[in-house]
């Protein structure tokens, strides 16, 4: 669910990942705050790139989830260029989040679909509990046997960080 804190596990296992000299790359979301009010989300890529996700805006053409327009070619831009695949060796590649927003880009979802098939890429990622017309992609992530799921949530946000980080690192040594 929204607010229980993925993004912040995600950047603590990034945090742990860059300790043991694990290479990673990838992206994670951010929420934009304007007058106290969430008033959009940003993508920012594991070297610092930074791009517009979506904002609220009544008037602005784009696609929609919700009262957020989504700015697929900012998206992209920054997207794309973070999940770009280093010329050899394995990677932990990171994605906050694979949700309604970012599967309006085709593009997005080709790559997240190459990146699965590749045996030296470790994926570790985020997605939405499935509420209401479930997302192909999401839903195949989801389904896949070398996927493993943990479901976070209020009450075990601040205990499932190891074991989410356990996982993270022995797909990592074993290449799955």
């Amino acid at each position: 669910m929204p607010g229980v804190g993925k993004t912040t596990i995600v950047q603590k296992v990034i945090e742990e990942v860059k300790a043991l000299s694990i290479p990673v790359k990838g992206f994670v979301t951010a929420e934009v705050r304007s007058g106290g009010k969430r008033s959009g989300f940003d993508i920012i890529s594991l070297t610092g790139d930074r791009g517009n996700l979506s904002r609220i805006g009544s008037n602005k053409p784009g696609p929609r989830v919700g009262q957020y327009v989504v700015d697929v070619k900012n998206f992209e831009h920054v997207a794309l260029k973070a999940l770009e695949l280093p010329p050899a060796g394995k990677t932990v590649m990171v994605i906050d989040e694979i949700g309604k927003m970012e599967l309006f880009s085709q593009t997005f979802i080709q790559v997240v679909g190459k990146l699965l098939r590749q045996d030296r890429v470790t994926l570790f990622g985020t997605i939405p509990i499935q509420k209401g017309k479930p997302l192909s992609l999401v839903e195949e992530i989801r389904n896949r046997d070398d996927v493993r799921v943990f479901t976070l949530s209020r009450g075990n946000r601040d205990d499932i960080m190891p074991e989410i980080f356990a996982a993270v690192q022995k797909s990592y040594k074993e290449g799955t």
